[in-house]
């Protein structure tokens, strides 16, 4: 079994210029995956209320929730880093909820870190209240999907000269604040070039080129998932398409009689069997059996 992974061993994966892996989980199946597949982060993101809930978007996931599917993936990990998205609502009434809800995903869940979404002056001191309680902080900006209404919907950020500068801003910031990890999503490889020189926590992309690593959605980029990908999504397999044709084709085995056969049962030999009779024979015609 490969060695535990570590705030020091990812720092230390940036300084030797070693590419940090990350993928989502969000129950036992999918973190077993990520695990023998040794990727070096696996996040619990709020995008499970997508993916995996049916909800229409991240806002709609409940702390309790996610603490289910935390759970799950830390079950399924015994390796790789784990860090668990703090769902919307559950940070924005104070730093004291912030820390709390914190606390809870690493009593609970057994999160290694929990990762916390934009760069406002309210944000950074939530940033500020976790870390200093001794809770690692993995740091989003670019697009934040909890707050994208906010934000003109799910779209790419720093394509203006007003969101290019206020990304600037808020990726310096959380590093000052505290965070330990950085993941900028959606926003053009050659601005998060002017600033990653000036960073020096570990920074994870998502359509925000090369980075330190990478982080795709598990459903994303093995197919699994629905409909028109987002533009950063390369698909790595179409489990999805498999999935679908191998329901179907148990479906009609059942329908045409070729499932079960007589391979897929169990053999009774003769004294169960004449017991079983002897049972029947011994009933009485009543409809209770005692």
């Amino acid at each position: 079994m490969r060695k535990k992974v570590t705030l020091r061993r990812l720092a230390e994966m940036k300084a030797g210029r070693e590419p940090i892996v990350m993928v989502t989980a969000y129950d036992f199946p999918t973190a077993r995956v990520a695990e023998r597949a040794e990727v070096d982060v696996v996040l619990v993101g709020d995008s499970g209320a997508q993916v995996v809930l049916g909800h229409d978007s991240t806002v709609a996931v409940t702390v309790d929730e996610m603490l289910v599917l935390a759970g799950a993936v830390r079950r399924g990990v015994q390796s790789a880093f784990v860090v668990c998205d703090l769902p919307f609502g559950s940070t924005e009434i104070s730093d004291e909820q912030a820390v709390a809800t914190a606390m809870r995903f690493v009593k609970e869940a057994g999160a290694d870190a929990v990762k916390i979404e934009g760069g406002g002056r309210a944000r950074l001191s939530r940033v500020r209240a976790i870390a200093d309680a001794g809770i690692p902080v993995v740091a989003h900006v670019g697009l934040t999907p909890q707050t994208a209404v906010a934000l003109g919907g799910l779209r790419a950020q720093g394509r203006t000269a007003d969101s290019a500068a206020r990304f600037v801003r808020e990726a310096l910031a959380v590093q000052d604040a505290g965070a330990a990890l950085l993941v900028i999503e959606a926003v053009p490889a050659e601005v998060v070039d002017v600033v990653l020189p000036e960073i020096g926590i570990p920074v994870i992309g998502i359509g925000a080129g090369r980075a330190d690593g990478q982080v795709l959605v598990l459903h994303d980029l093995l197919g699994i998932t629905e409909g028109k990908a987002a533009t950063f999504v390369k698909r790595y397999a179409r489990i999805g398409d498999d999935m679908v044709e191998g329901v179907q084709a148990y479906a009609r085995e059942v329908r045409g009689g070729a499932f079960p056969a007589p391979e897929h049962g169990y053999s009774a030999n003769e004294e169960a069997l004449a017991a079983a009779r002897a049972e029947l024979e011994a009933r009485d015609g009543s409809s209770t059996a005692w």
